[in-house]
């Protein structure tokens, strides 16, 4: 890669890495967090839940705006948002307050991400050179996850309002940089197409009312679980048919008939549900029944930042002998087996005994990340990007969202009591939760195996959009937008 590709893929993985260590900082905080504020367990799932329906329910629209709109400027409007937010959030006195203000930095999140993916994927040719991309871009997702456990530890045992203070600097450097080193393009055309704000409202509800009702299912009637969750696939049903007939869709409905971008997008849903599902219930055991600080908690966690040395190193090295498919099905198998070896935490484990679980954790998401990052966007024109980027991370934060209701509800429900032994009762039945999230992950994957050398891309995706070429392929130099 050149100086200014390597310049533009810097910038992207810090905001990428941005992204990251803002979940991980917040993640080891909401015990003090909770303390502080007096939040309920389920007020404080939705400080976390927030942001990743902010993030996820607006991704699609985030990504249709990239294609329409110019890449580097969405990008760097959205950094704004992201960086007044997250200040904003630090200052919150009541539990409502910070959860709008992870909501809005979530929204911001949904903008820029989608924006920055689609400039390295039409910044650098498919192929290696892309995939190598991908997956420093990947590993620094990581980075930033593993050193905002320590970094969040660190700041929260100091005062959890610079969990949301720290990352205000950071996004003032990346958002010089950007200005600085991502080159401005020309306007994109946007003649006959427009925004679909039908689809992102409906979508967006859609999305909202299905985690309310998984997360609200243990302490009200069933009768209004049903009620919420019909209501949101009816909304999701009333998505599918404003795409079918806009004349310019959020989502081509076309993009779909990809089979590798399908699976790469539901095994991404249900590999980040037990991801973060698994993390939210880590992070209660080990603060609120075990009594460690948030350092304590921080240290025992960054063994998963293991991902960051490996995705750019290991995962390049395995996706090119045995494909992509055959990659993400490891990690997938390997995500479980790392839930079920936690099953039986008990009262008193020591360090060593939580320690397999952990690694074997940081392994899978190596080599699940990266390579579904490259499968959701393979094949797909340049003018799609970053729909299709948009498209992976709604999956990602649905899945996200998805968990942590799913997890809470559970724990809600199997936990009678106050006792050290009832709490733990409804840690090990919530851990259940990503096991089976995994498990169904790695069976949607499975279906990939079937290809030629293991490779879930499938074939190049046709285009229905005027310009396009009929094998999804844009021609002529990737420059950024």
């Amino acid at each position: 890669m050149d100086g200014r590709a390597w310049g533009v893929l810097l910038v992207l993985c810090g905001a990428i890495f941005l992204e990251g260590i803002d979940v991980a900082m917040l993640n080891v905080a909401l015990p003090s967090i909770r303390e502080d504020l007096g939040l309920s367990t389920g007020m404080l799932q939705w400080v976390m839940s927030a942001y990743v329906l902010g993030y996820g329910g607006f991704m699609l629209l985030g990504g249709r705006a990239a294609d329409l709109f110019g890449r580097r400027r969405m990008f760097v409007l959205w950094l704004v948002v992201f960086l007044l937010f997250s200040g904003l959030g630090g200052l919150a006195t009541e539990g409502w307050m910070l959860i709008t203000a992870r909501f809005v930095t979530g929204v911001a999140a949904a903008f820029m991400t989608p924006a920055g993916l689609s400039i390295i994927t039409t910044s650098f040719e498919e192929g290696p050179r892309r995939n190598k991309a991908l997956l420093v871009y990947s590993g620094t997702a990581a980075g930033g996850f593993s050193i905002g456990l320590v970094v969040g530890g660190l700041l929260a045992a100091v005062d959890w309002r610079w969990v949301f203070f720290a990352p205000v600097a950071l996004s003032l450097v990346i958002l010089v940089a950007a200005v600085t080193l991502i080159p401005a393009s020309p306007r994109p055309d946007r003649e006959g197409r427009g925004v679909d704000l039908a689809g992102a409202v409906s979508v967006t509800a859609a999305i909202l009312l299905l985690v309310l009702g998984v997360e609200r299912a243990s302490h009200v009637p069933v009768a209004l679980t049903a009620v919420t969750i019909g209501a949101s696939l009816a909304l999701f049903l009333v998505f599918a048919a404003v795409e079918r007939r806009a004349a310019s869709p959020l989502v081509r409905l076309g993009l779909l008939r990809d089979g590798g971008l399908v699976r790469a997008n539901l095994a991404g849903m249900l590999f980040a549900a037990g991801f973060f599902g698994f993390q939210f219930v880590a992070v209660l055991y080990l603060q609120e029944l075990r009594g460690w600080s948030t350092l304590q908690t921080s240290f025992a966690l960054i063994v998963i930042g293991v991902d960051a040395a490996l995705s750019p190193t290991l995962t390049p090295r395995l996706v090119a002998r045995f494909g992509n498919a055959r990659v993400i099905f490891g990690g997938l198998l390997l995500a479980a087996l790392a839930y079920a070896l936690f099953l039986p935490v008990g009262a008193d484990w020591t360090y060593p005994a939580m320690f397999p679980s952990l690694i074997v954790l940081g392994l899978a998401f190596s080599l699940a990340y990266g390579p579904l990052t490259i499968v959701a966007t393979e094949g797909v024109a340049e003018e799609e990007q970053g729909v299709a980027g948009g498209l992976l991370y709604t999956s990602f934060q649905f899945g996200a969202a998805l968990g942590l209701s799913a997890v809470t509800a559970v724990n809600v429900a199997a936990t009678d009591g106050t006792s050290p032994a009832a709490q733990l009762d409804g840690y090990r039945a919530a851990l259940v939760v990503p096991l089976a999230a995994a498990l169904m992950a790695a069976v949607v994957s499975a279906f990939g195996l079937r290809g030629r050398s293991g490779t879930a891309g499938g074939p190049p995706v046709a285009s229905g959009a005027p310009g396009v070429p009929a094998d999804g392929v844009g021609a002529g130099d990737r420059v950024p937008s």
